[in-house]
């Protein structure tokens, strides 16, 4: 039987005030819970012990600014990457960091987005649109997809993944955009730069599977998996015990990336192989979510 849990919580490294980060982490089976942070320029790192809720999500503070890399230590094992970081920077075997999604100045403020009627969908790999291949350098091919009469990109997955390229479905790091092609906010200069120039942009989830390597899901609950994996990798527990917070995980993964990237739309891989006996499928609670998060976007 499924615990009853509180929903939306926010994971991950959310910064406040003075230099201070929130931490939150649901590790259901483990005793302790400490947040590892490094000091500027890879120095020597502090541990803080989280709290431990009936829950079984793990919260606490500790000195962490934008940009400062954390890891998580749990029962003593590891440290880990945090399975919510919003940026990997050397990849998803590496720490992770703390990102102030507030920061960015966006300008698109006026944008609706195009009916639906009226899309003309171009499907881009950023790592191989530019030869740079990365956020940045896309940006200045966008005017040319407008005036081909392209109104939406739907740009093929970018949680990052282990190696030095790829098409993006073995992604891991489901709320960390790929370090490959950029930091977090030149994937948002990308969105921005986009509705400006009158395209939206869509982007392609993988919500099947978890890639088979890099993720670091089961240190920190055996529970996020199905007890059967797909033909590509574990398949996310979305029917079993304990699978209300992977629900969470998954369906806020969904309201993220239209809520703090302004992506208009996602498009999910192999719906198919998504298994789910519950009474509300994750696809339908995940597209409510989604819905939810845009606004009075189209």
């Amino acid at each position: 039987m499924t615990k009853t849990l509180r929903a939306a919580i926010e994971v991950g490294a959310i910064p406040r005030k003075g230099g201070v980060s929130e931490f939150a982490v649901w590790a259901p089976d483990a005793s302790t819970v400490a947040v590892v942070v490094e000091e500027p320029g890879g120095g020597r790192s502090t541990a803080t012990r989280l709290t431990r809720s009936d829950d079984g999500y793990f919260t606490g503070e500790a000195a962490a600014a934008p940009r400062t890399r954390y890891r998580y230590l749990v029962d003593d094992r590891g440290p880990f990457p945090d399975p919510a970081s919003r940026w990997q920077p050397d990849g998803p075997f590496g720490p992770s960091a703390v990102v102030d999604p507030r920061a960015f100045g966006w300008t698109d403020q006026a944008w609706r987005g195009p009916a639906a009627d009226a899309l003309v969908v171009y499907e881009m790999h950023v790592g191989t649109f530019t030869r740079e291949g990365t956020w940045r350098a896309a940006c200045a091919h966008l005017a040319r997809l407008r005036n081909l009469g392209i109104s939406a990109i739907e740009m093929m997955p970018v949680a990052d993944f282990p190696g030095r390229f790829g098409w993006g479905y073995d992604g891991v790091s489901l709320y960390a955009p790929s370090h490959l092609y950029g930091e977090p906010d030149d994937l948002r200069a990308f969105v921005d730069a986009a509705h400006a120039a009158g395209i939206a942009v869509i982007l392609d989830v993988v919500y099947n599977h978890i890639g088979v390597s890099g993720s670091f899901l089961a240190e920190f609950s055996k529970a996020y998996h199905a007890a059967s994996s797909s033909d590509w990798g574990p398949s996310f527990n979305f029917d079993g015990p304990d699978s209300t917070p992977v629900r969470e995980f998954v369906s806020a993964n969904a309201a993220y990336w239209v809520r703090e990237f302004h992506f208009d739309g996602l498009r999910l891989d192999a719906v198919h192989a998504i298994r789910d006996r519950s009474p509300v499928h994750i696809v339908r609670a995940l597209a409510a979510r989604a819905r939810a998060a845009a606004g009075d976007r189209r």
